[in-house]
């Protein structure tokens, strides 16, 4: 080959690089704003807006296998050969409905390899590019929170998908409802949160890299979003991502001081704020949800482990009342249980992400693409780890948000789904500037 041809072939693949780097800007903005065009600017298209990423993402897929940036590995081989099985006994043994079974198909078809595009496209500067920009996004959202929060339901703030006047906030304590934010449901504000806090850890361990007073914004967004989301999971998310800070921080001592003065800095803020109006009032509904909803469920237990490693147990002991190859890709979804509305065989596993796997594939099927995904897991978390070992912290504070979704996270629920998706693939492509392999 000439040095012209190579040339050429340098300059064309640094190219399409940038087109697919562009492509999953725009995935990232949709994820964020999808529900905002649902429910206030276009909410006569708010059905479907809802696959509004998946032509996207087809798209992005085909260009980057074209181009060299979708490389065969063990999980794309296995999950693509396992979800190709559960299409054929979808229509063999299971509900037969082409539209439900691709709306589930594409979940293992499509959104799993796009983790590997964003990990090989992408670098760690793309993935603190992208910190950044959360950051400032948190300051707005953070008002939106706070406005939906004291705001009727039957206010332009709180419109529901389709411009619904009932309101899109979801029941939570002493007559207030949980914001949603930007998004359709307050699932999609607790997971953007949880993002946003692996960055925020980050930035303060490295303030240079970021402005100081955007940085003190989103900290106090991140802060007041707890009681103001009446959310326990995002309180757990942030316990678990203080939890891997601490780990991190012990590792290496020269981090010590800025948490402790963090740390005490943090608290006095909140006792500041918690006796004024501004928090009193979602601290006091905040607590009110979580006493309630422990006496119902359990605390921690019941929240986290009983949900997390209970659900693996469950998910096999049910299976007993499902058909061996299940009842067919995608009817464990809201979308495709709609859609086969009548059919008595329905079940609704929405809550239950293991469930819904064995209950749609089959216990051998269901129980592959738990393995695959359990098994991504666990060697992110032992590369993060050895990243940590050679002072790269990034991914071990991404892995505490990534292990929350990635294998048991609720897919079936298209704003779990993206996020799911962005964090691994962030978590990949934060290695790059280390020594340990990838993905």
């Amino acid at each position: 080959m000439t040095t012209a041809i190579l040339e050429q072939e340098i300059a064309r693949t640094a190219h399409y690089k940038k087109l697919l780097k562009q492509g999953i800007w725009l995935y990232i903005f949709l994820l964020l704003f999808e529900g905002a065009l649902r429910k206030w600017f276009l909410p006569a298209l708010s059905g479907p807006l809802v696959l509004i990423r998946d032509p996207l993402v087809l798209a992005l897929l085909y260009l980057a296998f074209r181009r060299g940036f979708l490389k065969l590995n063990f999980y794309l081989v296995a999950m693509f050969s396992v979800g190709v099985l559960a299409v054929g006994t979808t229509f063999l043994l299971g509900h037969g409905n082409l539209g439900v079974c691709i709306y589930g198909a594409r979940i293992v078809l499509l959104y799993f390899p796009f983790i590997f595009v964003i990990g090989n496209v992408l670098n760690k500067e793309d993935v603190l590019k992208i910190g950044h920009i959360l950051l400032y996004i948190a300051v707005p959202m953070s008002i939106l929170m706070f406005l939906q929060f004291y705001s009727p339901q039957s206010a332009w703030v709180n419109r529901g998908l389709g411009g619904d006047l009932e309101g899109a906030g979801f029941d939570g304590a002493l007559g207030y409802y949980r914001p949603p934010g930007t998004f359709s449901f307050i699932t999609g504000l607790t997971q953007f949160y949880g993002l946003l806090t692996t960055f925020i850890f980050y930035f303060w361990l490295k303030p240079k890299l970021v402005n100081r007073t955007i940085l003190i914004l989103a900290t106090m967004g991140l802060i007041a979003s707890i009681p103001y989301s009446i959310s326990r999971t995002l309180l757990y998310q942030t316990i678990i991502a203080i939890l891997f800070l601490l780990f991190a921080v012990l590792r290496e001592s020269k981090y010590l001081p800025k948490i402790i003065l963090g740390g005490i800095g943090v608290v006095l803020l909140f006792m500041a704020l918690s006796s004024t109006s501004l928090l009193k009032t979602p601290i006091e509904a905040f607590t009110s949800r979580f006493e309630g909803a422990t006496k119902v469920e359990g605390g921690v237990s019941g929240s986290l482990v009983d949900r997390y490693l209970g659900g693996m147990v469950n998910s096999i002991s049910d299976s007993a009342e499902t058909p061996f190859f299940g009842h067919g890709l995608g009817i464990g979804t809201n979308a495709g249980g709609k859609l086969l509305t009548g059919n008595k065989v329905m079940l609704i596993y929405a809550e239950d992400e293991w469930s819904r796997l064995i209950g749609e594939s089959g216990l051998i099927l269901g129980l592959a693409m738990i393995f695959i995904r359990v098994v991504l897991g666990l060697h992110l978390a032992f590369s993060s780890l050895k990243a940590l070992k050679q002072k790269n912290v990034l991914p071990w504070l991404l892995l505490s948000f990534c292990l929350l979704l990635l294998p048991n996270g609720q897919w079936g629920q298209p704003t779990t789904l993206g996020f799911s998706v962005l964090v691994t693939g962030l978590l990949i492509a934060s290695f790059k500037d280390t020594k340990n392999s990838t993905i």
